[in-house]
């Protein structure tokens, strides 16, 4: 946990945003649940054991989360959306930035991301998702 108190307060306001479209995200579908979710379980982390603990124990963790973190499987389309997702703001940022460091930094972050979900989270159709899903409250 972050020891600076503006840092913290910081962390857990942008938990909270972040938590907000995801929540969002579950009931309009353009907006992708999980890189939200996923930015608000780091934040949480990052800031408050209290707010991290009281997000773990939500349906909305257990439904969309839960299983990637213990199995670390996700659908197809739920990977794809936030490799996407997270990609578009880092090229972005690299365009808005214009500084050659900084376009370095974004591009090893690219490949770093890209290569941890090739690697590490094994894609899965839904019906295997809700499967684990189903093992998991069992």
């Amino acid at each position: 946990m972050v020891k600076n108190k503006l840092l913290r307060l910081i962390l857990m306001i942008l938990g909270f945003i972040s938590l907000s479209l995801g929540v969002i995200g579950v009931i309009i579908p353009i907006l992708p649940t999980v890189p939200f979710l996923l930015l608000t379980s780091f934040c949480f982390v990052k800031s408050s054991e209290k707010f991290n603990n009281w997000f773990l124990n939500t349906k909305l963790y257990k439904k969309h989360l839960e299983t990637f973190q213990k199995n670390k499987v996700m659908t197809l389309k739920c990977e794809l959306i936030l490799l996407i997702l997270v990609s578009s703001m880092l090229i972005l940022t690299m365009y808005f930035v214009d500084n050659l460091v900084v376009t370095i930094i974004l591009t090893s972050l690219i490949i770093l991301k890209y290569s941890y979900f090739i690697i590490f989270v094994k894609p899965v159709t839904k019906k295997e998702f809700l499967r684990l899903q189903e093992d998991r409250n069992v």
